[in-house]
């Protein structure tokens, strides 16, 4: 039955409340016949994607059935908790606030509202770090091996498209898109490819030489004629990749450009010297490579950051390979990982093995301070595991 005025002033007398102090109109609340959790669910939005959302933009929930939900936006990824709630949540159509009771004045003395469902928790969302490790690993199922590729010509490679990759990774489109920039992966016929290694260093080879026998200055290396010269030996699509991958891209007087970089460079040509070798005696790996790559170039050891390791403690001193994508992507599962290659670690070594980790304003120390130990060697702090590796 529907309570009259008297009935609610009655109860407020009960509850010794003074209506004067209270709006004058109250909300009846009854449970509709059918109440029940319903099919509501309620997510807890930052005003950045509320605004999103009322812009007409849409957000979008990603995972494989293995995989802990996030939802993305444009161009950020969240993860989505159930934040449980002691208070009960209900859901009332045309519920009016008491601000919007305060404007309307002439709104009627009770309103009767039902209860269409209530909840006790809701989604919560935290910014996290969008999961790529999987987009690199999908692409290097089958990487490009180059236009007479036996494998391509089979029907049965792995094939991604953007489309594809969007269902697949755990990002937001322009991480997604910024990622495939940052592994060099290229489109070609409509799907992402990697290249493989081997033919990477041989495109790259090509260049190197011609820059050598045109002697053209790194700064300054022409497009077009590098499509002219390389052209008959590779797809011209192929050459002009390779030079975005190592170089940067720019016009004067009307013409393409490339600015190489130097440090990348070094790099590759590092890791084809590294990767056939378990180890390498430092001192004979910083010869052959300062040999191997261009000419006018010089070679750092800090080019190798988050690629190859020195092992100090070795007599003679080594280098060995250690690519930091190919380790794990979760935080303490990294950090194992580190401790069971090295039971201690010096800040400087460790940083480029852990600095992808770090979330939005975190720092290394931060996290270092989390998940390891530090303790002083020979003057030098290091770090080791907090707990026991298996």
């Amino acid at each position: 039955a529907m309570r009259s005025r008297a009935e609610v002033d009655a109860t407020l007398q009960t509850a010794k409340l003074n209506p004067a102090e209270l709006l004058p109109v109250a909300h009846c609340l009854s449970f509709a016949p059918q109440t029940g959790t319903g099919e509501c669910c309620l997510l807890q939005l930052e005003p950045g994607l509320c605004a999103e959302l009322e812009e007409g933009r849409s957000l979008v929930i990603r995972g494989e059935k293995d995989e802990q939900a996030v939802l993305c936006s444009k161009d950020k990824t969240y993860a989505m908790k159930i934040a449980d709630t002691s208070n009960m949540l209900l859901f009332i159509p045309g519920c009016k606030t008491p601000e919007q009771l305060n404007a309307d004045q002439a709104s009627c003395d009770i309103i009767h509202s039902q209860i269409a469902g209530f909840s006790n928790n809701y989604w919560e969302l935290r910014r996290c770090r969008p999961k790529l490790k999987k987009l690199r690993k999908l692409l290097m199922e089958d990487p490009y091996e180059g236009p007479d590729s036996q494998k391509d010509k089979s029907l049965t490679f792995s094939k991604y498209t953007t489309e594809d990759l969007l269902s697949l990774i755990q990002a937001s489109e322009e991480e997604i898109l910024h990622q495939l920039q940052v592994i060099d992966a290229c489109k070609i016929e409509g799907y992402w490819r990697i290249l493989e290694f081997d033919y990477e260093m041989k495109l790259l080879n090509h260049v190197t030489q011609l820059i050598d026998s045109e002697s053209w200055s790194l700064s300054k290396v022409p497009l077009c004629t590098c499509l002219e010269e390389l052209g008959s030996l590779e797809p011209k699509e192929m050459i002009e990749h390779i030079l975005l991958s190592y170089g940067r891209k720019y016009i004067d007087d009307g013409e393409v450009y490339f600015e190489m970089h130097e440090d990348k460079i070094c790099r590759a040509i590092a890791q084809m010297l590294l990767q056939n070798a378990v180890k390498f005696n430092l001192s004979e790996f910083q010869e052959v490579w300062q040999q191997s790559v261009p000419e006018g170039m010089t070679t750092r050891l800090d080019q190798l950051k988050g690629l190859a390791l020195v092992d100090k403690s070795s007599r003679p001193e080594t280098i060995f390979l250690l690519k930091v994508e190919d380790l794990p992507e979760s935080n303490q599962e990294r950090f194992n990982s580190l401790f069971s290659i090295w039971e201690k670690w010096t800040e400087v070594d460790i940083t480029p093995y852990i600095q992808d980790l770090c979330a939005e304003k975190q720092t290394v120390g931060a996290l270092l301070t989390k998940y390891a130990r530090s303790s002083m060697q020979n003057g030098v702090k290091v770090y080791n595991s907090r707990r026991p590796i298996s």
